[in-house]
């Protein structure tokens, strides 16, 4: 018998039942235009609606509600590419708190200013040649903080389950969930709920074709190191699975596809023409994989996590004048 695994279905509905009134419920976006580009009845969960524009205020909400008094007196420390700092900065806030945050020097500059604007303190380091982590966790034992990480907190994968929860609760059945993969936090959360509500259900993450860190390590059967993936999908420029989080993954996730950034440049504009939403380009990747084709024969209903929306207007601008 496989040992349990270390997030369950019911630690996901009790992230729900922490975040309700202080997440949003976002919406699920229909498009009949979608569906037929698609060729399946197509539900996005619209992420890019949650607060501080992405999925990550699920994660550290529920994570960071469960310090102690004086655990939250003393701060909190993070390290992030842009939202999950955003999101541990303003779930500090809300909970009487305060936070460090450990950013690359190149973050674009909306989740940096909005980052500091949440109040956090804000301490760069360069992408290509820094250890995020080795300076987030030094940090955080100089000055007494309570770490926080992206992904590789049980606490932080359940909460960003409850995106999923909340989109088979309002769809019901599906036969396809197609989910982001950067450190791999919200696929594992995703299929935690996916799984334990529809045991049938195929969980599909997607990479960018420069960063498919999980796509090998999966095929490995271990996790595999790539070199600092460059790709417009800044959030998922990851170099490596999380431990905990590609415990989980490599049992529940069905597959791994990958997509160009012509191709999320491509997902961007039919999401802003055709379904009058904005969606940054990580956020983009599951619809990207939809519309070039990457799922094979489509399954009959589909869920899909567009995941943020943090991308400034003049950043947009250039995506989709690139992908005319």
């Amino acid at each position: 018998m496989p040992d349990a695994l270390p997030v369950t279905l019911d630690d996901v509905r009790d992230a729900a039942a922490r975040l309700k009134g202080v997440a949003h419920r976002t919406p699920v976006l229909r498009s009949r235009t979608l569906d037929a580009l698609a060729g399946a009845e197509v539900f996005v969960k619209a992420e890019n609606l949650q607060r501080v524009g992405a999925f990550k205020f699920r994660g550290a909400y529920n994570a960071i509600s469960r310090l102690t008094p004086e655990q939250l007196a003393r701060g909190i420390a993070t390290y992030s590419s842009g939202n999950h700092a955003q999101a541990v900065a303003l779930a500090a806030r809300e909970l009487g708190s305060s936070a460090v945050i450990v950013m690359p020097e190149d973050t674009p500059r909306l989740k940096r200013e909005a980052t500091a604007g949440y109040g956090a303190e804000i301490v760069t380091y360069d992408r290509y040649t820094g250890d995020r982590v080795a300076i987030g966790e030094a940090l955080a034992a100089e000055r007494g903080l309570t770490l926080i990480p992206p992904y590789e907190h049980p606490h932080v994968i359940a909460g960003q389950g409850t995106a999923t929860l909340e989109l088979i609760e309002e769809v019901g059945e599906l036969d396809a969930l197609v989910v982001p993969i950067g450190g791999g936090g919200l696929i594992a959360g995703s299929a935690t709920a996916a799984k334990g509500l529809l045991p049938g259900i195929r969980v599909i993450g997607v990479e960018p074709e420069a960063g498919d860190d999980t796509r090998r390590s999966l095929a490995a059967g271990e996790r595999v190191s790539i070199p600092i993936p460059r790709t417009i999908a800044d959030g998922m420029a990851a170099e490596i699975p999380g431990e905990l989080t590609f415990s989980i993954n490599r049992r529940l996730v069905d597959e791994v596809v990958l997509v160009s950034d012509d191709e999320i440049r491509q997902a961007m504009r039919t999401a802003f023409e055709r379904m009058k939403t904005v969606v940054e380009p990580s956020g983009a990747t599951p619809l990207a994989a939809l519309l070039a084709g990457r799922l094979g024969e489509p399954p009959r209903r589909i869920g899909v996590i567009a995941s943020g929306g943090n991308v400034d207007v003049g950043r947009f601008a250039e995506l989709l004048a690139a992908h005319p």
